[in-house]
């Protein structure tokens, strides 16, 4: 259908009409692409009961049919299911090997591409006859695997003529939508990054990170003990992403959509008018549902599909249950690389199961992400409160000092903790540390009051003491010159008056001078 060209279904094992009905379950319409030309299906009832071998057998009847089937309607592409029922009735090993190989030849003559099923043989051989394997082109290996009770369809290109290939296992997944396989193992690490940074959704979070959040199509690992709020903080990143008109995949392992979306309304978050809007999605099941390769490529799937700018998977811990530490490391990694690849931020929580700060998770992905937020309980005085620290993030100046993590029905803040002689002080003991230093400093402020009156009172006395001081020296200072002045002027006045003395005795001298000359 993909690419136009018409084929060929010669089946050995299902009538058309169950064939038919059958590949409806995986979305294609048999019927349609028949009456389009495009398809033609053509059932072989082989039964051994019913077949009498005299003489040697051969393929020239199946050639003859086959070849008007292709030539009817220009087919590109065969498919034979399977080749085991055809070979049912053959006895003779040499003479089954013999046709087994210009039946390769013969397809390949027609210029078709052909497949042929086949049933895996016992011990060492790939396929039942043994043959197949060595005359095929490529050959494609499919195994049901269960482990702890878990299903996992793989399938293993085992050769690929004149074609490089990969030759590890992959899974692959048949659903409504047909059969998804993703290359889970083939991931380079060759993805672009960007400079853009995307809010976390807590203002005092995004302070802490830089003051603009996460890179995007980074990955953020929130741990924490039960309690801590880590379903809180990736329901704060969620509804931010949400409120930017942007879409977000909420993968939910341990809580159901609506039970979410009750508990954050607690907390002022809003989440259903996102989903009403299309914006937000959730996919809530049990790990046990399928295995860690199905969840892999289910979540490849629905990503694609719903396009997201953001994803959360919450939590992570609980995949535990159907993989060991090492395979849920391996999925988380290959689920990291495809969402850098796409330039999707995902945000992971994991629960932590101890108290004690520990630079490794139980899942061992705290190394392979981007950003790292842990949030612990802080016990004090009989109290417990929680507390934020940003073990690591790449790329961007952080903060390194522990926070406090509140969560109140207006939502969540961070705020400085006290660090005092008793060391880190939250909750209750914080509060009345401040308390007591507000009172300390109103006693403070009120001695300060106190003395600065008393100085100015004593300032006040000084100062008039020298008004009074400054008035007596003015005072004696006024005697002072007054008594110099009234000397000045006895002086002056005695002078005045012996000059006039002697002025007189001039004048008596010189009258009594004149008589005698007479």
């Amino acid at each position: 259908m993909e690419f136009d060209e018409p084929g060929v279904f010669m089946a050995f094992e299902e009538k058309a009409a169950e064939l038919t009905m059958n590949a409806g379950s995986l979305g294609f319409d048999l019927e349609q692409l028949q009456k389009e030309k495009k398809l033609k299906i053509d059932y072989v009832h082989i039964d051994r009961s019913e077949i009498q071998e005299t003489g040697e057998f051969d393929l020239d009847g199946l050639f003859i049919r086959l070849g008007y089937a292709i030539d009817s309607i220009g087919a590109k592409r065969v498919v034979l299911d399977t080749i085991e029922n055809l070979f049912s009735s053959l006895t003779n090993e040499a003479i089954l090997r013999a046709e087994l190989r210009r039946l390769f030849h013969w397809l390949k003559e027609k210029g078709v591409t052909a497949i042929i099923t086949g049933e895996r043989g016992d011990g060492r051989s790939l396929t039942r006859q043994g043959l197949e394997e060595y005359v095929s082109d490529c050959v494609i290996l499919l195994d049901h695997r269960v482990i702890n009770q878990i299903s996992t369809r793989r399938l293993r290109i085992v050769k690929y003529r004149g074609s490089e290939h990969g030759t590890n296992e992959y899974p692959f997944l048949i659903d409504q939508d047909g059969i998804s396989v993703l290359p889970v193992t083939s991931l380079k690490l060759e993805k672009e990054v960007s400079t853009e940074r995307v809010s976390s959704g807590i203002p005092a979070l995004d302070k802490m990170l830089g003051g603009k959040g996460f890179f995007k199509g980074g990955s953020v690992l929130v741990s924490g003990t039960a309690g801590t709020g880590k379903t809180s903080i990736a329901a704060c990143f969620a509804n931010e992403i949400c409120n930017k008109k942007n879409r977000c995949l909420y993968f939910a392992f341990e809580e159901s959509p609506k039970q979410i979306i009750r508990n954050m309304r607690s907390i002022n978050m809003d989440l259903q008018k996102h989903v009403d809007k299309g914006l937000l999605q959730f996919m809530a099941s049990r790990p046990t549902l399928h295995g860690l390769e199905q969840h892999l490529v289910a979540m490849h799937k629905l990503i694609k599909v719903f396009k997201p700018q953001a994803v959360i998977l919450d939590p992570i811990t609980n995949l535990i249950t159907v993989g060991s530490v090492s395979e849920v490391k391996a999925m988380l990694i290959r689920l990291i690389d495809f969402l850098q690849e796409e330039q999707i931020t995902v945000l992971f929580t994991a629960l932590t199961l101890n108290t004690v700060v520990t630079e490794q998770t139980d899942e061992g992905v705290s190394s392979l992400v981007d950003a790292w937020l842990l949030v612990r309980d802080i016990e004090f005085n009989g109290e417990r409160n929680r507390g934020m620290y940003i073990m690591k993030s790449r790329g961007m100046k952080h903060s390194n000092q522990v926070r406090e993590f509140i969560i109140t029905d207006k939502g969540i803040d961070l705020v400085e903790v006290y660090l005092g002689p008793d060391g880190v002080l939250t909750g209750s003991a914080r509060e009345a540390q401040k308390l007591q230093e507000r009172t300390g400093e109103i006693l403070r402020n009120n001695a300060m009051g106190m003395k600065d009156r008393e100085v100015l009172r004593k300032k006040k006395v000084l100062e008039a003491k020298i008004a009074s001081l400054q008035s007596e020296f003015e005072s004696a200072e006024e005697e002072l010159n007054k008594i110099y002045i009234e000397e000045e002027l006895v002086k002056k006045v005695t002078e005045s008056n012996r000059q006039q003395i002697l002025q007189r005795r001039r004048d008596d001298n010189e009258q009594n001078g004149g008589k005698g000359k007479n």
